[in-house]
């Protein structure tokens, strides 16, 4: 429907047309805006969110906030703030007056601005300086957050990677793919880190830690010293072991650079192997398909993603990439590449212009471990995600913390669960002691097929399908002792978003283990 045939709320709509909790498209003017009615409250929003711009009217509205159908974004009714990841600017929001059985949509409220910083309680005093080691997702989320937050203090961003903060996901999707160009992979603009003070300093790696000292040493030999740190150091690919001759192309994908050495490759090639039925190596494996590329998929698996997804669901993403051309090999490793010859343990070979190795990850926990922090398979971190060391915070795919859903200490390499991560980590190194308490949410892509997965589920006695598979329409519930620990879905983005308000509402407090 085109913009002018929407009913324009500056005219005027009668609130019997608008129920409680509902979310009704208009405009205000010639932009496209919200209404929604909570109780006797009405709040007039832009109708899309700033991240992928999901349409809103399609969300969900809980308390006083509006969440986007895509990929779980809040914002804030009142303000257009956006209160929790992937989006990280407000959208609009106008003033609504209510005459009668009427709303009008008035004027458009300004953009918040920095909250003021807080003084007063000695606990809430704000650190003299903040150090983030990281440059992925929970070390933007959180430099972001800080200034949002008034801090004026001195930010300094440390990066490994060569790339200013990017949109990590889209590296085996769109971008791979293709339609999504390089201008539009960076997070935030150059003017971004200047306008806000946050010096970030790229192709950086830290050397070494004193926490006593409160100091960090660059490999290139400079000096910090920090007052807060923020431990956001990801996670790396698994390298496999495979004996390669003949200038055959091994190649990852984690960084930037990694995305745009595959989609080189992949300009000149027919055939590739991608080692791994992962998240990663499937997202890839449809990525190249879509380009024309004959895929074949080895790994050791029985069943893609049986071990996170259930081996129905599993089988499922399987029969999809299989309808558009995938050759799967598993049950099966590689023994070895010679130039284009990929040969398999059982001595089969396959033929392959390059190969992309798709094993997975493993937290990046050396630094930590080296500075003393206590660890678990991970940086241990309180609900506050605060470490062993006062003043030490971690968050994504490094930090292992209770969580109050499942009543677990888990750890998990989710995009939007770093992101969020690092915006509560912010908010705690100013002394707000706020609990991580966001439900895990992941999205992964498969050609037309999106599957949404809200929860944490490491092990389950029961799987409820509602809906069917074959139609690409249902949601996947994993339970353990009658419990809901996780619900994954296809076509049906609401539905996820009610999981997760449910969990929200159900949690069962941490553990002590």
């Amino acid at each position: 429907m085109a913009i002018s045939e929407l009913p324009d709320f500056r005219g005027g709509i009668d609130i019997r047309k608008v129920p409680d909790g509902a979310i009704v498209s208009g405009r205000v003017d010639s932009e496209e805006a919200v209404l929604v009615r909570r109780g006797e409250d009405f709040f007039a929003v832009g109708a899309q969110c700033t991240h992928y711009h999901g349409a809103l009217a399609a969300g969900l509205a809980v308390g006083d906030t509006i969440r986007c159908p895509l990929h779980h974004a809040c914002f804030s009714l009142r303000t257009g703030e956006a209160l929790r990841a992937p989006a990280l600017d407000p959208i609009a929001c106008w003033r609504v007056e209510r005459a009668g059985n009427e709303v009008f949509v008035r004027e458009r409220m300004p953009t918040p601005a920095p909250a003021a910083p807080r003084d007063g309680k000695p606990e809430a005093r704000p650190p003299s300086s903040v150090t983030i080691i990281g440059g992925g997702a929970a070390g933007l989320a959180a430099a972001d957050r800080l200034r949002r937050e008034g801090y004026s203090a001195r930010i300094t961003l440390i990066s490994a990677d060569a790339s200013p903060p990017y949109d990590r996901p889209n590296l085996s999707k769109d971008f791979l793919l293709g339609t999504a160009p390089a201008e539009w992979m960076p997070l935030r603009t150059p003017e971004y880190y200047a306008e806000r003070k946050i010096e970030l300093l790229l192709d950086s790696r830290v050397a070494s830690l004193d926490l006593k000292q409160r100091t960090i040493r660059l490999e290139q030999g400079r000096q910090l010293d920090f007052d807060a740190l923020l431990l956001a150091t990801g996670a790396d690919p698994v390298r496999l072991d495979i004996p390669a001759a003949g200038g055959t192309q091994l190649l990852y994908l984690r960084s930037f650079a990694d995305s745009q050495a595959i989609v080189a490759a992949a300009a000149v090639a027919k055939r590739v192997v991608v080692v791994g039925a992962s998240f990663i190596g499937l997202e890839v494996a449809a990525s190249l398909r879509q380009r024309g590329i004959e895929v074949h998929v080895v790994g050791p698996e029985r069943i893609p993603f049986e071990r996170v997804l259930g081996a129905q669901l599993g089988t499922f993403v399987r029969e999809i990439h299989e309808s558009h051309g995938v050759r799967f090999h598993l049950g099966a490793t590689v023994a070895n590449v010679d130039g284009r010859r990929v040969t398999l343990k059982d001595a089969s070979c396959i033929e392959a212009d390059f190969v992309v190795i798709g094993a997975g990850v493993r937290p990046a926990i050396e630094l930590a471990e080296q500075a003393g922090l206590t660890i678990d398979r991970g940086v241990c971190v309180n609900e506050y995600l605060e470490t062993s060391v006062a003043g030490v915070f971690a968050a994504g795919d490094i930090a292992r913390w209770p969580d109050p859903h499942s009543g677990e200490r888990i750890r998990v390499e989710h995009w939007v669960v770093a992101e969020r991560q690092g915006q509560i980590a912010a908010l705690n190194m100013l002394g707000r002691r706020q609990r991580f308490d966001a439900v895990p949410f992941f999205w992964s892509q498969h050609y037309d097929v999106t599957i949404n997965y809200v929860g944490h589920a490491e092990s389950w006695d029961a799987i409820d399908i509602d809906g069917t598979l074959s139609s690409r329409d249902c949601a996947v519930t994993y339970r353990r002792g009658g419990r809901i620990l996780a619900v994954a879905s296809t076509s049906r983005d609401l539905q996820s978003l009610e999981a997760e308000r449910d969990f929200e509402l159900t949690q069962t407090g941490a553990t002590d283990g």
